[in-house]
């Protein structure tokens, strides 16, 4: 056996001479490996980001949070005994200007500790503790809404004050979670005077505690939560201090990796079909080596350094732009994202899509490099009519130990194994289907009649004739048709989203903290601005849910999956009937005039989730107050109708004990709109109006973004199929020039040889367009539903014109791969048989 470094010089010299072949496998990994790498380090990028400034966007080294109160002075004495402690208190209000707008705005009050870490940073300079007494700071959005300025006078509740500077970068913004206003902060002592905190009033207060070094912070928090088991707080540390976020990405990128995956594997059908058009190229070098003394595995290493040497620097060239790729996207996108990705080289998503695209690699040339080994020197010359022989049984196995390191690697990297698994199998379904018709294309077109008409004749041979490449452009088209289908579907099923999420009649207005003594005014002042307004009132109240079916909360290891709603505190209400908006599924409603023990009626799929029964018993900590209920009865609820929605609603009489307030949902003329949003302010200046066109708009932004970013992962996708049908027809290139040749001789046209490569074309682009369509809305409808949980509405006449598209485009492919066929001179292509 030759040694390596002789294999390497002769691989080295041919692959100089002749590189082109190799191009398609390069471009197809190239493609995948830098899509898997830009998507796994943008994610690495913000999650490593959270962890990093975990202290500066919690606060705190851990945090408390309690609705609805404020902490005892217990309770405060812990905290300052942990370490230093800091308060703040978190609330919605109305922004008024004297004598114009006033706007919802997202107000918090802060002591003379914040920040415990970063930086507050007004557009002035820095700043320490809170506004001086009578001031505020206001963000920039609510500045530029209601024309405010450093000096102007803005009233929140019943004080006035003056506006002490706009904030530039709030360091505990995102930790704050999900808001509906711009921020205005206040000092903690100047609270009292706005006069928005009365009994029942919606507030939070979080008290962060910055800890000395060596501190853990989670055994802080079960130490404290231990102290006082009944005080109803929720507990965070700094190794999370964003946790709706971190989910929401971590989610979002593992489902793009996998897409990612998919385009991976589509673009290894094109490396298959470049290899095996390469060594087609190749076989007069292949039968020289072999007559000059070359056994199989010298010829097989030889050719096989050149593909890894490709395949290397293809991935090389994928893992440098897979890396740069978050500073690119924050460059151009970084508004979009939660936080800004730093600089950085993150060495396990680079790794990984350098595994992938190594075994998808190995998956697809080997096949063909192995049975040009096997093949006698005699054999090669001839290959083009005999072509390749089939793979020996070790290349099977080495295919199969590579595939399945592919999905252990796609299982194993995953944040939820089985979906990942789903995915991967949902894949390998598809190839497999797609693999199958290609055969049955194949047998279908030799058992037909043949057609008199010799154009029909011809096209219809191409299809089955010995050395067709029907089989792999079967699998190229396939898959191209099927992502343009699954993406049409997708993206028109998100806009349709969009759209139903506001209903017809939406509500104007949503109120909250209307005083429970204040009600009939609020009627009253609603129908003086529309005396056909429609208005929904009930109770509200804060609690987080302790205990449910015998299991305590603050007890379990790990919360249940999707189990979202025992994180944190959860709206409450109390009715004496069912609720608008909900259907009831189980158990039986209470009496309109029911005075029993407490009753609860939960939401059907958080019922299921949490696998609870009719008759188990649920606990709500309200105000420091564990109240436990009877689960009476399960419903669905329609949560797209902006009604007012509630997980769970318990019996009358309840809560009644509890400080609590009202909310409504108010739908008047857009007149009237305008009205109240001046009147109402005034009348209730607890009261917060939140306008629903507000929500719609960030609503709109998010599923919008999401539809973006699915787009430009399944457009590497779609490039990818592209790549891959070019390479199958590149594959057969060197049949179809002596195809061409032959039938010259025989006196056909150009304009009859490429009809006859035109109705071929048009035979398989119209097949795959019927299957692709079910396949790809199949595969649509379980990303629509199951992974985002939206309604499936594809629109029609967009997905048909994609599909349209989409066989127009491979159609025009397929004759542009035919079009340089037509100018092979017959003498050279017959002097080299």
């Amino acid at each position: 056996m030759l040694p390596l470094a002789t294999l390497w010089r002769i691989a080295r010299r041919d692959l100089a001479a002749r590189i082109r072949g190799l191009r398609l496998l390069a471009v197809c990994l190239f493609l995948g490996v830098a899509t898997l790498a830009a998507i796994g380090s943008l994610t690495r990028g913000i999650t490593s980001e959270l962890e990093t400034r975990g202290q500066t966007i919690l606060g705190g080294d851990v945090e408390f949070e309690l609705p609805q109160r404020e902490a005892t002075p217990a309770e405060m004495a812990a905290f300052r005994r942990a370490g230093t402690a800091s308060a703040t208190v978190r609330m919605r209000a109305m922004a008024a200007v004297p004598g114009g707008d006033a706007l919802l705005a997202e107000l918090k009050a802060v002591d003379a500790a914040y920040p415990l870490y970063g930086t507050m940073r007004l557009e002035s300079g820095t700043r320490r503790g809170p506004p001086p007494p009578g001031r505020v700071w206001i963000g920039a959005d609510l500045a530029s809404r209601l024309a405010l300025k450093v000096g102007s006078r803005v009233k929140f509740g019943e004080k006035m004050f003056v506006v002490d500077g706009i904030i530039a970068d709030e360091p505990d913004r995102l930790g704050e979670g999900f808001t509906l206003g711009p921020v205005a902060i206040i000092g903690l002592g100047d609270l009292p005077a706005t006069e928005l905190i009365q009994p029942g009033s919606l507030y939070e207060s979080k008290y962060r505690i910055r800890l000395p070094g060596g501190a853990d912070p989670a055994a802080v928090g079960k130490r404290l939560s231990a102290e006082f088991p009944d005080a109803g707080w929720d507990v965070n540390d700094r190794s999370n201090g964003a946790p709706g976020t971190r989910r929401f990405i971590e989610r979002m990128g593992q489902f793009l990796a996998l897409v990612g995956l998919a385009a991976l594997v589509i673009a290894g059908i094109g490396v298959g079909n470049g290899v095996a058009s390469y060594l087609a190229g190749k076989r007069p070098g292949l039968a020289t080596l072999k007559i000059l003394g070359a056994d199989s595995a010298t010829v097989m290493r030889i050719y096989a350094l050149q593909i890894l040497a490709v395949a290397a620097a293809a991935i090389v060239a994928g893992l440098a732009v897979g890396a740069f790729a978050p500073s690119i996207i924050t460059a151009i996108a970084g508004d979009v994202l939660p936080v800004k990705p730093g600089v950085a080289v993150y060495p396990l998503p680079l790794a990984v899509s350098a595994a992938y695209g190594l075994l998808i690699a190995i998956v697809f040339a080997l096949p063909p490099l192995a049975a040009a080994r096997q093949v006698p020197a005699a054999g090669l010359f001839r290959a083009t009519v005999d072509g390749m022989a089939r793979p020996e049984r070790r290349t099977v196995v080495a295919v199969g130990v590579a595939l399945a390191a592919i999905v252990a690697l796609a299982v194993g990297t995953a944040r939820e194994p089985l979906f990942a698994l789903g995915f991967v199998g949902a894949a390998a379904g598809l190839l497999i289907i797609l693999v199958g018709l290609g055969w049955l294309v194949r047998r279908i077109a030799s058992r037909l009649p043949r057609p008199k008409r010799p154009l029909l004749r011809l096209a219809l041979a191409n299809l089955h004739r010995p050395g067709a490449a029907t089989g792999a452009l079967v699998v190229a088209l396939g898959l191209g048709l099927t992502l343009f289908v699954t993406l049409a579907a997708v993206q028109t099923s998100i806009t349709a989203e969009i759209a139903r999420t506001v209903p017809q009649r939406a509500p104007s207005f949503f109120i909250l903290d209307i005083p429970r003594d204040g009600a009939a005014q609020f009627r009253a002042l609603v129908a003086q601005a529309d005396a056909k307004a429609e208005v929904n009132m009930i109770p509200a109240l804060r609690g987080s849910i302790t205990e449910f079916g015998g299991q305590r909360v603050d007890q379990l290891e790990t919360l249940p999956e999707g189990a979202w709603v025992l994180r944190g505190d959860r709206g409450l209400t109390y009715s004496p009937d069912l609720p608008k908006g909900s259907t009831l599924v189980g158990g039986a409603w209470w009496p309109a005039d029911y005075k029993g023990p407490p009753l609860v009626s939960v939401e059907r799929d958080v019922a299921q989730t949490l696998g609870l029964r009719i008759g188990d018993t649920l606990t709500v900590n309200v105000l420091g107050v564990e109240v436990q209920a009877k689960i009476a009865s399960f419903r669905t609820v329609e949560w797209d109708n902006f009604g007012l929605n509630y997980v769970l609603v318990f019996s009358p009489g309840t809560f009644a004990a509890a400080p609590h307030n009202m909310v409504a949902t108010v739908a008047v003329t857009p007149a009237a709109e305008a009205e109240l949003a001046r009147s109402l302010p005034r009348a209730f200046p607890s009261a917060s109006l939140i306008q629903v066109r507000d929500v719609v708009s960030q609503v709109t932004t998010l599923l919008t973004q999401m539809s973006q970013a699915i787009a430009a992962a399944a457009s590497i996708a779609i490039l990818a199929g592209i790549a891959v049908l070019i390479g199958a027809i590149a594959a057969s290139r060197e049949r179809r020039v002596y195809d061409s040749v032959i039938l010259k001789l025989l006196g056909a046209t150009r304009g009859q040889i490429l009809g006859a490569q035109g109705v071929e074309y048009g035979i398989l682009a119209t097949v795959l367009a019927i299957l692709s369509l079910g396949l790809g809305l199949a595969a649509a409808w379980y990303v629509v539903t199951q992974i985002f949980d939206f309604t499936f509405a594809p629109d029609p006449l967009i997905v048909g014109l994609t599909l349209l598209g989409g066989a127009g485009l491979s159609f025009l492919i397929g004759i542009a791969g035919s079009w340089p066929l037509l100018s092979a001179r017959p003498a050279r292509a017959l002097r080299s048989l």
